[in-house]
C-alpha cells in the first residue's frame, strides 16, 4: 500500500482526475488505497465526508451542458424517496431531447425535453427543479411512493411549529409542471397522485397512515393543526387529527424508542389529554399489511368520540 501521504486539501466529495495538479495530487496518489473510481475521469475519498451535492457535482462538470434529475435531483432536493429507490446509487443525467443520452459507468443516462424553470441551480450543480423532479419520479414509483415524495415537496409549517417549514414548491406548481409535459411518461400516474398529496406531512409513514384511513371509508385527518394552552401558546403538533373529535394522532417512528424520546411522548401525551383531547400513538407495524390495523385502531376511537358527542347532545 502506498504510504504517500494524501494533502490536506483533498475534496470532501467527487473530484475529477483533471483537477489533480490543482489539487496537489499525483498520479501514484490517484491510484492509492482509499482512493475510488466510480467512473471515467472521476474520484471519490472513500471517507468522503462531502453532501450529496459535493458526491455528484464531478458528473455535471464533465459536461455543463447536463442535468442532474429523478432520485439524484431528489436528494439533492431532500425529497422522499422509498427505501428501494434511496438505496440505488446511481447517478441519473439527463440531456436534452435533442442531444445524445449520457453514458458512462454508474449513470442512468436521460434524454428529456425541459420548460421555462424546469432546470435550476443549487450547491453549484445543475438540476431539475423541485416540481420536475417530482414529475420525473413518476416513471419510477408506485402512486403511492409518488403520493409520499409530494407530500415532503409541498409540506409546510407556520411560525408557530417548532421548526417552521417552507415548502420545496407548492401544490400548484406541481399542477402546472403536469400540464407542460401531457405526454410524458408516468404522467397519468402523476395526475392520480396530484387529488392526494396535501401540505404538512413531514414523513412517507404519516402520509401512508393518511392514505390507509381514507381508503377505509374513514375521514380524512386535518394536517398542521396546532394545540394550544390556556394562554394561547402552542403546546403540542399532532401529525395528524380530527379536530372536531379531539382526537390527535401521532406517528411513532424506530427514534421513539430512545429513552429520551420515549420521555418527550409521555409528556406530549400528558399535555395532549390534559387538553380534553385524546391522543392515538400509531407504530409501523400498524401501517402493514393489506388491511392495516391503523385503520381499526383509529375507527374504535372515532366511534367512541362520536357516540360520547351523541350523548351529550341527547343529555344537554
Amino acid at each position: 500500500m502506498s504510504r504517500t501521504p494524501m494533502p490536506p486539501q483533498i475534496p470532501h466529495g467527487l473530484f475529477l482526475v483533471s483537477d489533480a495538479d490543482l489539487l496537489g495530487l499525483s498520479p501514484k496518489q490517484l491510484s492509492r488505497d482509499g482512493i475510488f473510481t466510480p467512473s471515467r475521469g472521476i474520484r471519490l475519498p472513500l471517507h468522503s465526508t462531502g453532501s450529496v451535492a459535493d458526491n455528484v457535482r464531478a458528473y455535471s462538470r464533465l459536461d455543463p451542458v447536463c442535468v442532474l434529475t429523478h432520485s439524484t435531483s431528489a436528494r439533492i432536493c431532500c425529497i422522499c424517496l422509498p427505501a428501494w429507490l434511496d438505496q440505488d446509487w446511481r447517478i441519473h443525467i439527463a440531456r436534452a431531447a435533442d442531444g445524445c443520452k449520457p453514458r458512462r459507468r454508474n449513470v442512468v443516462g436521460h434524454q428529456l425535453s425541459f420548460k421555462d424553470g424546469g432546470v435550476v441551480v443549487f450547491d453549484g450543480v445543475r438540476l431539475t427543479s423541485p416540481a420536475r423532479t417530482w414529475l420525473d419520479l413518476a416513471s419510477l414509483l408506485s402512486v403511492d411512493e409518488l403520493v409520499a415524495a409530494g407530500d415532503s415537496v409541498v409540506v409546510e409549517h407556520g411560525e408557530d411549529f417548532p421548526a417552521p417549514r417552507r415548502p420545496l414548491a407548492t401544490v400548484s406548481d406541481l399542477r402546472r409542471i403536469v400540464s407542460q409535459h401531457p405526454g410524458m411518461r408516468g404522467v397519468r400516474k402523476a395526475r392520480l397522485a396530484l387529488d392526494l398529496i396535501r401540505v404538512g406531512a413531514d414523513s412517507p409513514p404519516e402520509t401512508m397512515m393518511r392514505l390507509a384511513l381514507v381508503r377505509a371509508g374513514l375521514p380524512e385527518p386535518v394536517l398542521n393543526v396546532v394545540l394550544r394552552n390556556g394562554l394561547g401558546h402552542p403546546v403540542v403538533w399532532p401529525d395528524a387529527a380530527y379536530p372536531d373529535h379531539r382526537i390527535a394522532l401521532q406517528y411513532d417512528g424506530a427514534h421513539h424508542g430512545d429513552s429520551d424520546q420515549y420521555r418527550r411522548d409521555i409528556k406530549r401525551q400528558a399535555l395532549t389529554e390534559g387538553l380534553g383531547w385524546r391522543e392515538v400513538r400509531v407504530q409501523q407495524g400498524d401501517l402493514e399489511g393489506a388491511r392495516p390495523f391503523v385503520v381499526e385502531k383509529v375507527r374504535a376511537v372515532l366511534d367512541g368520540s362520536s357516540a360520547s358527542i351523541s350523548w351529550e347532545r341527547t343529555g344537554s
